[in-house]
């Protein structure tokens, strides 16, 4: 079987060579592992100790953000190496403070395995939530590398728990450990004979309660906000926007809006301010105006949406109209403040466990979307109950990258 997983790796990669040529985001995908190998030897030398992440994507590698981190600190002499398999991760990441060496990591072929392993020789490895990489797994086993799973997920759907996946559930032997987020997936990873695991939690709550911590004022905002309720809208897609958009264009004069679209593109940005009556303002537009004249603030940048969410009174965290889902809610709610979102969150426990908790609030339509937030708005004794829900629901669970500290050598 893993002859012919090789087999598809292989064709695989011939042919995002050819979608490359027409696709931007694959051709960062192809170009981006070009120089990987050359990019090793220059920043790794034979005698360096390393430690390797491995992250699919931005989300996991948030995830895994507290743990690279503490093991930062716990081995200050060695290298950290982080690898993503996305575009969209490492584009966003690529130069991060916390990692000596930031790459793609090469398709996932035998001669691939073995000369980026060769090249890096990391004495710990940790993959970051889903990604079981065969070869690299084989290849970790040989050398007896101790490798790690964090902030797991195992479900029914996984290849492992099919008759036919014994070639992968053979490649989990490769793991020291499994730190896995949920009781279900401790129960799954069990089923097939694996009992080197522990509920460790989601390292995400540690990393948005660290956030608490840092210093989230931007002057800027303040002068917008100018201690006016503001309802903070992150993420936001055109099918939220539309919903929105008619809310704010009939909202009080006393409430003031901050939107940070998903995309940033020019003609999305203008479309969305076309839509919005109420004075309104762009990020870019910001320099020698007063900023507290305007009712709207449309964030048209990237990195600021963490911020932003700690001057919200209320937020709305997009992509609930569409596919895959909801984007982040931890973020503002570790600031301690209700939250909105769109029907399409039901693969996100957070957002389940929240909405049943009382601190997050589904929409499916304009009205719904009205009578929320004019509740929110006039009723502060149920602001504050909601807000408080969302602060307690974070503190509640941290911990899960302590649990790993405690276990790894």
């Amino acid at each position: 079987m893993l002859f012919l997983y090789n087999i598809v790796v292989s064709i695989a990669g011939f042919f995002l060579k050819i979608v490359a040529l027409f696709s931007p985001k694959i051709k960062l995908f192809i170009e981006g592992r070009k120089n990987v190998f050359k990019i090793l030897e220059e920043k790794i030398k034979p005698t360096d100790k390393t430690i390797w992440f491995h992250s699919a994507s931005l989300g996991e590698y948030e995830q895994g953000l507290p743990v690279i981190e503490k093991i930062k600190e716990k081995h200050p002499s060695h290298k950290i190496i982080v690898t993503f398999f996305s575009p969209s991760g490492y584009e966003v990441r690529k130069n991060n403070n916390v990692a000596d060496v930031t790459l793609y990591l090469p398709l996932d072929t035998k001669k691939n395995a073995k000369q980026f392993l060769r090249l890096a020789h990391p004495e710990l490895v940790f993959f970051i939530k889903y990604e079981f990489w065969l070869n690299y797994l084989k290849e970790l086993e040989k050398s007896k590398t101790p490798t790690y799973l964090i902030s797991g997920i195992f479900r029914d759907s996984q290849m492992f728990f099919k008759w036919y996946g014994g070639f992968y559930r053979k490649a989990l032997k490769t793991f020291t450990y499994f730190f896995v987020q949920n009781e279900a997936s401790k129960e799954k990873i069990q089923s097939i004979g694996f009992d080197n695991v522990i509920v460790s939690g989601d390292t995400r709550f540690d990393r948005v309660n660290a956030i608490l911590e840092r210093d989230n004022s931007l002057d800027f905002i303040e002068n917008f906000k100018n201690n006016e309720t503001t309802i903070v809208i992150g993420s936001s897609w055109p099918k939220d926007e539309v919903l929105l958009a008619e809310y704010i264009n009939q909202a009080p004069e006393n409430v003031k809006f901050i939107i940070a679209p998903h995309n940033i593109k020019a003609d999305q940005i203008s479309s969305l301010k076309s839509q919005i009556t109420k004075s309104s303002v762009l990020f870019s537009e910001k320099e020698n105006i007063d900023l507290s004249n305007f009712q709207v603030l449309i964030i048209d940048t990237i990195g600021l949406l963490t911020k932003i969410y700690s001057y919200g009174t209320i937020a709305y965290v997009g992509g609930g109209f569409g596919n895959p889902g909801i984007h982040n809610i931890l973020e503002p709610a570790t600031f301690g403040i209700p939250i909105l979102i769109g029907p399409n969150y039901s693969n996100f426990a957070e957002a389940i466990q929240l909405v049943e908790l009382g601190g997050c609030i589904v929409i499916s339509n304009k009205e719904e979307l009205k009578s929320n937030l004019d509740d929110l708005i006039t009723n502060e004794n149920l602001l504050k109950e909601k807000g408080k829900i969302c602060a307690s629901y974070i503190q509640n669970n941290t911990g899960a990258t302590n649990s790993i500290m405690n276990i790894v050598s």
